[in-house]
């Protein structure tokens, strides 16, 4: 079988010379191979549109006909120059190549491209492919640079597998979470608010509330505490944790404040991008012994961040969001315990919520790191120690890590196979040293804990935003924003449905009663439409009988069942998550 990088990659390639044969004054940047297909960045006068791309396959098919070759070519800086004459983009990227390293050039008929490789032997070994989208994209990134269109395909070995791809992208648009937020009232982001600034509606906030309460009570069964942090801390307080060095760009810009005292100085106070530096102020309010350790601190923390345009997707990627964070602080004999035991709580947490398939990426010591090397070995010991006894497939990213600190990012699949990074359990060995964290140890001397970021979850925006596209909006029941709803069939019956109601939320259940003077078949199908797990229909003989109808969200047959035994069913299954 091809390999799939190569194929994809070669296919973009094919994509770029048809665009060159049909269009004029091309300048072309780069077009790798993406997960499941490949792009290609042009400056072009022609505004490319969904118009446009079956000229372009048509052309791609010609080039696969004609079974032209790719041809490598290794050459000197000044013919490589030469050769991409007026290519401004191609010579730019020519120009990061480090002196001595080697310069290749691929041809595929008329077009020469500035490519590492590999591609393959001819242009008719490509497979299947459709061009599927047009999209804006800035020169390496940077808003102050021009705006290339960046065309998007899709390649394949066969056909089938292009179909398959194409229905899952189709169901993926039916489960987009900022048109479910939007049909289910579940989020909005208000220009006049700010980009990236999320309201949770009255039905998103119900959700939130479940994740919330479900995430306290087993952090308080895993031996950790709740701490609470301010919004805003001083710039001191962000020099000595290393963000305005290292993060500045990422941080809403400061507030002055006329401080007041014996003189008058300006404070410059920054809201947080993160919460570590405040539970390492907790840390340090008093003095820890060994004894004392370890230490699990956890907080929903709301941050902020200031994420520019180009990546803002919906609550995928906000500027203010809350983070499922904690901090462990321990001796280095705890360690190895600590990091399996926060593994298998983040595993126990994803599968709660519907995800099953998780994988893992180990990131180990780069280059350029703080801390001592034996803290490194040790603490990559410790997470890959943790990953084999939960027997969870993982990858080894060397020299990945961050300077301060190796760590694992576990990954969950999603209901149409999509990867997401989830929980991260990072080291960090730059902070305890900036703060001068100490405990005292056995020996009465002090010693540097060692300091663990956790996050099994992630942010809480981004998190439900993953759950809404996982579930296509109909959550289970324990999460649910509506897990009841109760239909009257006439107003005779209205009093009947207001005082189930109420037992239900007695019973801590979540339900409305439909008021609405329709026929019950359009309140059933409005039910259904709103993705409401359970409907309750009561007529004339369920009143009298001090009974309901039950319905499913997904269908079927009514089954009637007395209201107490319909109460405790429904608090039954609400408990899963719940005991």
């Amino acid at each position: 079988m091809k390999n799939m990088e190569t194929l994809r990659h070669s296919t973009a390639h094919v994509m770029a010379a048809a665009v060159d044969r049909l269009f004029s004054s091309v300048l072309f940047d780069i077009g790798p191979a993406t997960d499941n297909g490949f792009y290609y960045d042009f400056d072009m006068t022609h505004r490319l549109t969904p118009d446009d791309f079956a000229a372009i396959e048509k052309e791609m098919a010609k080039i696969v006909a004609a079974d032209l070759p790719f041809e490598r070519i290794e050459t000197t800086r000044d013919e490589a120059t030469s050769l991409l004459a007026g290519q401004s983009y191609k010579l730019e990227r020519l120009a990061d190549i480090p002196e001595g390293e080697t310069i290749s050039l691929y041809r595929c008929g008329d077009f020469i491209d500035l490519c590492r490789g590999p591609h393959l032997a001819r242009s008719s070994e490509l497979g299947a492919f459709k061009i599927i989208n047009v999209a804006g994209s800035y020169y390496r990134g940077l808003e102050t640079n021009p705006m290339l269109q960046r065309l998007y395909g899709m390649a394949a070995v066969t056909q089938e597998e292009i179909d398959t791809e194409l229905n899952r992208l189709e169901e993926a648009k039916k489960r987009d979470h900022r048109r479910l937020g939007r049909e289910l009232d579940l989020f909005s982001i208000s220009d006049d608010v700010g980009a990236g600034l999320v309201h949770w509606h009255p039905k998103g906030g119900y959700v939130r509330v479940a994740i919330e309460d479900f995430w306290r009570r087993e952090h308080f069964r895993s031996g950790y505490e709740m701490v609470f942090t301010p919004h805003v801390g001083r710039a001191k307080l962000w020099d000595i944790s290393g963000h305005l060095g290292f993060y500045r760009d990422g941080m809403f810009p400061s507030m002055t404040f006329n401080e007041e005292g014996e003189e008058k100085t300006a404070e410059e106070y920054f809201v947080k991008p993160m919460n570590c530096p405040f539970h390492i102020q907790i840390y340090k309010a008093r003095r820890y012994s060994y004894r004392d350790l370890p230490l699990r601190w956890a907080e929903l923390g709301t941050v902020y961040r200031y994420e520019k345009e180009g990546v803002r997707h919906g609550l995928l990627r906000v500027r203010g969001f809350t983070q499922d964070d904690a901090h462990i602080f321990c001796t280095p004999d705890q360690i190895e315990g600590e990091v399996r035991a926060t593994v298998v709580f983040a595993l126990r947490m994803l599968r709660a919520f519907g995800f099953n398939d998780i994988s893992a990426y180990l990131s180990t010591r780069p280059e350029k790191a703080v801390g001592p090397a034996e803290r490194w070995e040790q603490a990559t010991r410790s997470l890959e120690a943790a990953l084999q006894a939960e027997n969870i497939p993982y990858e080894v990213d060397e020299g990945g890590g961050a300077f301060y600190g190796p760590k694992i990012d576990l990954k969950i699949r999603d209901a149409l196979n999509r990867p997401w990074q989830l929980s991260t359990v990072q080291f960090d060995f730059n902070e305890p040293e900036r703060f001068d964290m100490t405990y005292i140890g056995e020996d009465g001397k002090e010693h540097r804990p060692y300091m663990v970021h956790r996050a099994l979850l992630g942010s809480l925006e981004r998190f439900f935003g993953i759950l809404i596209e996982h579930y296509g909006g109909a959550f289970p029941l324990w999460l649910a924003p509506e897990q009841v709803r109760v239909l009257p069939i006439t107003d005779k019956q209205l009093p009947f449905a207001n005082e189930l109601a109420d037992k239900l939320r007695s019973a801590d259940i979540r339900v409305t009663v439909d008021t609405h003077s329709e026929k019950v078949g359009a309140k059933i199908r409005r039910a259904q439409v709103e993705k409401v797990p359970v409907m309750a229909v009561i007529g004339g003989r369920e009143a009298e009988a001090g009974a309901v109808a039950v319905r499913r969200r997904e269908g079927g047959d009514q089954n009637v069942i007395p209201v107490d035994d319909f109460i405790e069913m429904i608090r039954k299954e609400n408990n899963t998550h719940n005991a």
